[in-house]
């Protein structure tokens, strides 16, 4: 799958729905014009928080760029997942599970090098992440505070508000996360 010209053809297909121009959708999300007709050409395969500020900007869940049509039933194999990187290669992030018009929620399994962090911008509002960590300890920090979460542990908050994962041990660290959209 190529995942660049399935967020070009989403892209372009969400900002035509609503009348956009690519100016109007640059103003609304941050990008440049020339990247967000980049991407329309399916001619780049954008970071993680460049895909959140154009969903941001179009007030859809993250994944709804990258989404196909959902099957009745479906085993999605780990190498079939696609892969996503942060703004660094120390920040995998594997989706299972896009949002579509059918489901609101995205499911992720992430890895994190150690020694490293990765920060994600917020979400859009009322959107929840959940998280379990699966290996290791994760450190979230948010405007509200910092959270420890170990392995076996489970945590949930408001994900409209940026937040950064970290990773202080120098094994490598594993989580699931679910992004929730309210309807």
């Amino acid at each position: 799958m190529d995942l660049g010209k399935v967020i070009g053809f989403n892209l372009k297909d969400l900002r035509t729905s609503r009348n956009l121009s690519l100016g109007q959708l640059s103003k609304v999300s941050g990008i440049s014009k020339a990247m967000l007709s980049d991407i329309e050409k399916g001619n780049s395969n954008p970071t993680i928080n460049t895909i959140w500020k154009i969903a941001n900007g179009l007030n859809v869940p993250y994944t709804r760029l990258m989404e196909g049509v959902e099957r009745e039933s479906e085993l999605v194999r780990r190498e079939k997942a696609v892969m996503q990187i942060g703004e660094s290669d120390h920040y995998r992030a594997y989706c299972y599970f896009p949002g579509t018009p059918t489901r609101n929620f995205e499911l992720f399994y992430v890895e994190l090098d150690g020694n490293s962090s990765n920060t994600s911008i917020g979400h859009s509002e009322g959107a929840r992440e959940y998280i379990y960590v699966m290996n290791g300890e994760l450190i979230l920090e948010m405007e509200t505070g910092s959270h420890k979460i170990h392995e076996g542990d489970a945590f949930t908050f408001d994900s409209s508000i940026g937040h950064t994962y970290i990773n202080n041990q120098s094994a490598l660290l594993r989580f699931m996360v679910i992004n929730y959209y309210p309807s």
